[in-house]
């Protein structure tokens, strides 16, 4: 059997960890089987928005006539930028492998591992042991058990960021974020669009304003069934056929030349059979940890989408610096996840923090409210944008900012002020009202917001709390 002083299972962020351990002059394995450099960079955010930025070029030129300037996309080379972009992907990768080859301290197995005890592994026929293991192997789209899937030539996310060839009609099982997203690339670059969803609303986790309008806005560009659940698929001469039904049992058939199914994703620890060496996981799947990102197996951490936090690149990087320190020191630090962002990079960017008004409620929280559109700014006039606003919710008595949210240009970068203030700051609204804010400055929405908070009574009413 062989002897490392650290494993590493996964090649996203669990590389940062293996780097540090190598600068200590640790002997490091890094176990991975998929694509080397992690879902992030080679089938997730970094391609997706690398394309998606190639379709908010395009949506900048079809709205040109808004603003009095007459312009025409000439042609779209589909394949020149899928290539151009995963090439990129690909050579990015390829650097990884070979740095980790190059590297007299780095032993890199490109292939599937399984635990067969504890603290041992079995990678392609050969055991190896460490005192210490990181579990930072990721997870894989969900494919829900519909009735004809395995029978239909269907695409996952993976699949829908390296085509062969652009859909004419696409057909996408899901209205989460990843949906979101893709949609806006291929819509906007001019496939037919068809979204599915079983929820009454896309992007099921955002505050429920948030998700009506992204909603309501999405529904004017594509065909947008809400509250049904796909139960059947087909495929005939090209074509893919699904069948969905409401809760009320009426149904709806769709059609197009391709299926994409975005329903979510999955962890990857049963592939790892983590659970056959005891390290324990929740009902979905993912590994459970304490405080400190280690498992009930001591010695054994997770961090990323494995473990059962957040999933999201930011927050695999966040954990990062906490298992660096737990794994590799004398320290031990606990992880603070205060203030964890998110954000969508559809047409229109949606993005928040802390608590949903909705959950508000649900807690029996005293909380206000307040609300800025972005069309009653200089900047929102400036862009004519007509939909996007700003939503803060604040503690009743404190002042604390418990949740912001915005949909619109930008979301994405504007809500880091709100960030700062909750985790770097007092944590009340008084941070953002007492700093001055740039004029004419997109920012004024958030200004403009939380001038705004009154009791949710009194919101429509404009009596200041």
């Amino acid at each position: 059997m062989k002897e490392f002083d650290l494993i590493v299972i996964g090649s996203g962020t669990g590389l940062q960890i293996a780097s540090n351990a190598v600068k200590r002059g640790m002997d490091v394995a890094v176990v991975d089987d998929h694509s080397i450099g992690g879902t992030c960079l080679t089938r997730g955010c970094i391609p997706s928005k690398m394309l998606i930025h190639r379709a908010d070029v395009a949506e900048t030129v079809q709205e040109s006539g808004k603003f009095g300037i007459e312009a025409d996309i000439e042609g779209i080379r589909f394949q020149e930028i899928v290539e151009e972009v995963n090439d990129h992907v690909e050579e990015e990768s390829e650097n990884i492998v070979q740095g980790l080859r190059d590297s007299d301290r780095h032993t890199l197995y490109q292939e599937r591992g399984k635990f067969v005890d504890e603290k041992v592994l079995e990678v392609g026929g050969e055991k190896i042991t460490a005192p210490r293991i990181l579990i930072a192997a990721g997870s894989r789209p969900i494919v829900p058990p519909i009735d004809g899937i395995e029978e239909v030539d269907y695409w996952t996310s993976r699949d829908a960021l390296n085509p062969e060839e652009q859909p004419d009609h696409l057909v996408i099982i899901g209205g989460g974020y990843i949906a979101a997203e893709l949609a806006h690339f291929y819509g906007t670059l001019e496939t037919d669009i068809t979204i599915l969803e079983m929820s009454d609303t896309m992007l099921g986790n955002e505050d429920e304003e948030v998700r009506e309008k992204f909603t309501e806005i999405f529904s004017e560009k594509y065909d947008v069934y809400t509250g049904y659940r796909a139960s059947e698929v087909s495929e005939e001469d090209s074509t893919v056929k699904v069948e969905a039904e409401s809760e009320g049992g009426e149904t709806v058939e769709v059609s197009g030349d391709r299926l994409f199914v975005a329903a979510g994703r999955e962890p990857n620890s049963d592939r790892l059979k983590v659970e056959e060496v005891g390290i324990e996981t929740d009902e979905n799947g993912f590994v459970k940890t304490d405080e400190h990102l280690e498992t009930n197996v001591g010695g054994v951490y997770a961090l990323g989408d494995i473990a059962d936090n957040y999933m999201f690149k930011h927050s695999a990087n966040h954990e990062a610096q906490y298992a660096t320190v737990n794994m590799l020191t004398e320290h031990e630090h606990e992880a603070d996840f205060t203030a964890m962002p998110h954000a969508v990079f559809s047409s229109p960017q949606v993005a928040g923090v802390g608590k949903t008004e909705g959950e508000l409620k649900e807690e029996g929280i005293e909380y206000l409210v307040g609300k800025h559109d972005y069309a009653d700014t200089a900047m929102g006039l400036a862009l004519k944008e007509e939909a996007g606003f700003a939503k803060v919710l604040a503690d009743h008595d404190s002042g604390e900012i418990l949740g912001f949210h915005v949909i619109g240009p930008n979301a994405s970068s504007i809500i880091h002020e709100v960030i700062v203030a909750m985790k770097s700051g007092s944590g009340t609204v008084d941070d953002i009202r007492r700093t001055v804010h740039i004029h004419p400055a997109l920012n004024e929405v958030v200004q403009r917001t939380f001038s705004s908070l009154r009791h949710p009574e009194h919101l429509d009413h404009g009596h200041q709390h």
